[in-house]
C-alpha cells in the first residue's frame, strides 16, 4: 500500500523517471496497457519512433556514444547481426525468457529477445484483379504487365524490403536473383524508402496506382478487422509463399542507459502476457509468448507454407553485399553480368 501511494506521489508531482524506447514507424499498443504499466512501476514512457526497422537500427547505431533512447524494439532478424557486431545492447536474461517459444531465441547472448513474429509476403487487391490474372509463379513478376504494378521498399532502409530481397535470393540463388531484379527495374517496379508508404501511398487499396505490394501475410486480417464491418473477408490476399519470408522482431537495453532498472522493466513488460495478447492487432504479428492467445479475425491469417527461412549466418555474412548489389542494378541501372563480375 506504501509502495503504491510513493508511487502515486511522484507521479503526481512530476518526478516518474523517464525511459525512452526507440521503435519503427508501426509501433503501436494500447493506451490502457502503458498507462497501466505507468502506473505500477512509477515510470514515464516515451516511445520515439526513428522509421522503418533498419532506419531506427541505423539512428542507434550512430548516436552509440550518446544514446538517444533507454530500449530499441523492433530490428529484425535481418538485421539482428548488425545490431550485435555494433556492439549497442546490454545482455538481458528477462524472467520472461523460460515463457517465449524457443525457436525464436536467436541471439545466445540474451541482448536481442524475441517479441514476436511473422512473414513478409506479397499482398494484391483482390478487386483490382477480380476480372484479370494473377501472376502464377514468381517469375512472372519481371513480365512487364506485372513489373509495373508491384511497388517495394528499399532493402538498405527497410525491414520488409530487406526480406523480400533475400526471398529472392533464396528462390533464385546468387546468380539468378540479380537478373529477376533487373527484370523488375526494366519492367517499371517502384522502390520507396519504407512500408509505410509503398502501402498507404501506393498501394491500390489506398487510392494508389500498384495492386502489388511488399507487406505482411497478416494485412489482409488487418483490414477486416480496422474495417469496422465493412469487409467480411480480407479485401487483399497473399500471393506466393515460397517468396514469404519468416522475420522476427527483437527488443535490447541500449549501452549507455541511464535508468537500466527501468529499461529491463520495460522488456519485461513487453513480453509479459497482456503485451503479447495486444500486440496481434496492434502491429499485426504473432506472439513471441507460447501461452499468449491469438484473436479470431487471425482465421485470415494462415502460417504459409514452405517460406523462406535464411539461416543467420548467411543473412550476417552476405546481408550488406547482397543489398549493395541490389543497389547497383535496381538504383544505379548497372547490368547484373557487372556486378557478378565484380565480385571476383
Amino acid at each position: 500500500m506504501l509502495r503504491i501511494f510513493a508511487l502515486l506521489v511522484l507521479l503526481a508531482f512530476g518526478f516518474a523517471q523517464e525511459v525512452t524506447v526507440l521503435t519503427h514507424s508501426s509501433f503501436s499498443l494500447d493506451k490502457g496497457l502503458i498507462a497501466r504499466f505507468e502506473r505500477e512501476t512509477g515510470l514515464k514512457l516515451r516511445f520515439l519512433k526513428g522509421g522503418d526497422a533498419g532506419e531506427t537500427l541505423n539512428r542507434a547505431i550512430l548516436t552509440k556514444g550518446a544514446p538517444i533512447a533507454d530500449v530499441i524494439y523492433g530490428f529484425d532478424n535481418t538485421f539482428l547481426s548488425r545490431a550485435l557486431e555494433a556492439d549497442i545492447l546490454l545482455p538481458y536474461r528477462s524472467p520472461e525468457i523460460r515463457n517465449l517459444k524457443a525457436t525464436l531465441l536467436l541471439d545466445p547472448t540474451f541482448r536481442a529477445l524475441p517479441v514476436d513474429y511473422g512473414w513478409v509476403s506479397l499482398n494484391y487487391d483482390r478487386a483490382y484483379f477480380k476480372d484479370r490474372p494473377l501472376p502464377k509463379a514468381p517469375a512472372d513478376l519481371t513480365r512487364p504487365e506485372y513489373a509495373r504494378l508491384l511497388v517495394v521498399q528499399n532493402p538498405a532502409t527497410s525491414s520488409p524490403g530487406l526480406a523480400f530481397l533475400m526471398a529472392t535470393v533464396a528462390r533464385f540463388g546468387e546468380d539468378g536473383y540479380l537478373d529477376f531484379w533487373a527484370k523488375l527495374r526494366d519492367g517499371g517496379v517502384r522502390v520507396t524508402k519504407g512500408w509505410s508508404e509503398a502501402y498507404y501511398t501506393h498501394f491500390t487499396l489506398y487510392k494508389g496506382d500498384r495492386p502489388l505490394v511488399v507487406s505482411y501475410t497478416t494485412s489482409p486480417a488487418a483490414e477486416v478487422y480496422y474495417s469496422e464491418g465493412k469487409y467480411r473477408e480480407p479485401p487483399t490476399g497473399n500471393l506466393f509463399p515460397e517468396l514469404a519470408f519468416f522475420q522476427v522482431e527483437f527488443v535490447g537495453i541500449l549501452k549507455g542507459t541511464k535508468n537500466l532498472e527501468g529499461a529491463r522493466k520495460v522488456v519485461d513488460w513487453l513480453l509479459s502476457k497482456p503485451v503479447q495478447e495486444n500486440l496481434p492487432t496492434e502491429m499485426w504479428m504473432y506472439p513471441a509468448r507460447r501461452d499468449a492467445r491469438l484473436p479470431e479475425v487471425f482465421r485470415f491469417a494462415p502460417e504459409p507454407l514452405g517460406s523462406v527461412r535464411m539461416d543467420p549466418r548467411a543473412m550476417a555474412q552476405n546481408r550488406e553485399r547482397w543489398i549493395e548489389e541490389w543497389t547497383k542494378v535496381v538504383l544505379q541501372g548497372q547490368s547484373p553480368e557487372a556486378v557478378r563480375q565484380g565480385r571476383r
